[in-house]
């Protein structure tokens, strides 16, 4: 009898046991969901789309648009904005405002810049040239900070510049908070741009002679013969080996508008401009930035008689001449 009831006492552990590790493997899982709700839900958080939220196609002569969709979609530029940033400052150069001989000295505020830099110090200063490569090759955010703190005192100041040029060239549905991209601080607010008014901006900045020279670059050193303080800079802009005649212009990226870039490529003495906003992946964003591209060049070339036509119409209409 006393055997018995042992024997069902045990069982009776057992069973109280089991559906203890139960509730407590039930808890485990409601926190591990819970995570992986977080997770989810910071991904959604992201305004970015397949292929894109926003794109266009423009002749770089005359602005003419060759294809759009979603041109007028507002997102969030990330460093492609860096490209407004080099705009003021190439036409303050060409103003003798400024001179690419000109030391940028680093600020504590530059130098604790986060995310693509090229590890600026407090003290250091750099020829404005140097620091304009940092900018678009590396796209260093730390470079833009002491750059804007050059021309304009402070960043706040050079943010006003911004803005004000982008009134000037009609990008009426941008709004620049920084100046470099990033993401925004607690109490501030994000960058926001559209593809149309984006190829604006590349546009102007085409009329630039030194633009392209720093946007068709794919490596350079930066702080050279300084040992582990030297940096090899390399450009984020994939398509300059990529896609014929490519030689500019920006790439950007934050989590929470994915991957844009501005693109500007010229072949047969025709240059055209493309802009992919807030795609959702890098490879998506190069991949339909290459696609536009020569969908551009392709319209061009339809809307372009060919020498032969050209040829038999000057013909004609020298006959028909009285």
């Amino acid at each position: 009898m006393k055997q018995a009831t042992r024997r069902m006492f045990g069982l009776f552990l057992v069973f109280l046991l089991s559906q203890l590790n139960l509730g407590a493997a039930s808890q485990t899982g409601a926190k591990s969901s819970g995570t992986g709700a977080s997770h989810k839900s910071s991904h959604n958080g992201s305004i970015a789309r397949t292929p894109y939220l926003g794109a266009i196609v423009v002749d770089a002569s005359n602005g003419r648009v060759l294809f759009e969709q979603g041109a007028d979609v507002r997102g969030y530029p990330a460093s492609v904005l860096k490209l407004m940033d080099l705009l003021i400052i190439l036409e303050k150069i060409e103003r003798h405002e400024l001179s690419l001989q000109d030391q940028v000295p680093v600020s504590a505020k530059a130098a604790k810049t986060g995310g693509s830099q090229v590890w600026l110090a407090e003290k250091e200063s750099f020829p404005l040239d140097d620091m304009l490569y940092a900018l678009m090759v590396q796209s260093a955010n730390d470079a833009a900070v002491a750059l804007a703190e050059k021309v304009a005192g402070s960043t706040d100041g050079f943010i006003d510049l911004m803005n004000r040029k982008a009134k000037e060239l009609g990008m009426n549905s941008t709004v620049f908070h920084s100046v470099h991209g990033l993401p925004p601080a607690a109490g501030q607010e994000h960058d926001v741009t559209t593809a149309r008014d984006l190829s604006l901006l590349c546009r102007e900045l085409l009329k630039h002679s030194d633009t392209l020279r720093y946007t068709s670059t794919r490596e350079r050193t930066f702080r050279p013969n300084a040992g582990s303080k030297t940096v090899i800079m390399r450009t984020h802009n994939h398509l300059l080996s990529h896609v014929d005649g490519c030689d500019g212009l920006k790439t950007g990226y934050i989590a929470q508008a994915g991957f844009s870039i501005a693109v500007t490529a010229a072949r047969n003495h025709q240059r055209i401009i493309a802009v992919v906003l807030d795609s959702t992946d890098l490879k998506t964003r190069d991949s339909n930035a290459a696609t536009l591209v020569a969908k551009g060049f392709s319209a061009l070339a339809d809307a372009t008689p060919s020498s032969a036509t050209a040829s038999q119409h000057a013909r004609s209409a020298a006959g028909n001449s009285h």
